[in-house]
């Protein structure tokens, strides 16, 4: 059954949900973390992995895991923001969107980008490169608490994407920066009627108090 939040994010762009976390203290913009195209959005509880470079003697995997993420789920992988060694290709691109889930966010790279349009499967990445993650790196644990750059992502937390990038919002909070997304993008959309009507940018935001919108309370 469909989480009547994560349906409620799905209508709205990062920009007002990044006004919103930014209102509220919330650190959860992944800057450097892009969409493959711009037409690529996603919204979901994420389903975690942590990656680490391989030792001299081990060899190393980039993990089946993909069976065992619910539908619905973003997948998060730590790499480091390495940029050498990719961690996603074509084979999971194409399990993890016939099991329904509804992306993934990479502190690294990605390959097959191809296919990943092809199929409209949205991925978000530092860069994508051929090379292979496969006797380079290898997952540590599955589902604990990982990096986007800066940003902590645990398991169960939301992340947000579309052309702009990727905001993450602890699922606590999931709710109270809801409501205030909503708001901003209702002011917002009632700022641009009235400059269309006429009003001059200035007046138009001050009716809507567009000024204070993002002030961290």
């Amino acid at each position: 059954m469909a989480d009547p939040i994560i349906e409620e994010y799905k209508r709205l762009p990062t920009a007002a949900v990044s006004d919103a976390i930014d209102r509220v203290g919330i650190h959860g913009v992944a800057l450097g973390i892009k969409p493959l195209t711009s037409s690529f959005k996603l919204c979901g509880r994420a389903f975690t992995l942590q990656y680490r470079p391989i030792g001299y003697v081990e060899k190393g995997t980039v993990g089946d895991y993909i069976d065992d993420v619910p539908a619905g789920d973003v997948v998060v992988l730590d790499n480091g923001g390495r940029l050498d060694a990719t961690v996603w290709g074509d084979i999971l691109t194409l399990t993890a969107q016939k099991r329904g889930v509804a992306g993934t966010v990479i502190d690294g790279v990605c390959r097959d980008v191809a296919r990943a349009i092809e199929v409209n499967y949205p991925i978000y990445s530092r860069s994508h490169t051929m090379r292979t993650g496969k006797d380079r790196v290898e997952v540590v644990d599955v589902n604990v608490p990982v990096g986007l750059n800066d940003v902590q992502v645990r398991p169960g937390d939301l992340l947000i994407g579309d052309a702009d990038g990727i905001v993450v919002i602890p699922w606590s909070r999931a709710e109270e920066v809801l409501k205030i997304a909503l708001e901003i993008e209702s002011a917002e959309k009632a700022i641009e009627e009235e400059v269309l009507k006429g009003t001059s940018l200035r007046e138009a935001r001050v009716k809507f108090r567009y000024h204070s919108l993002q002030t961290k309370a």
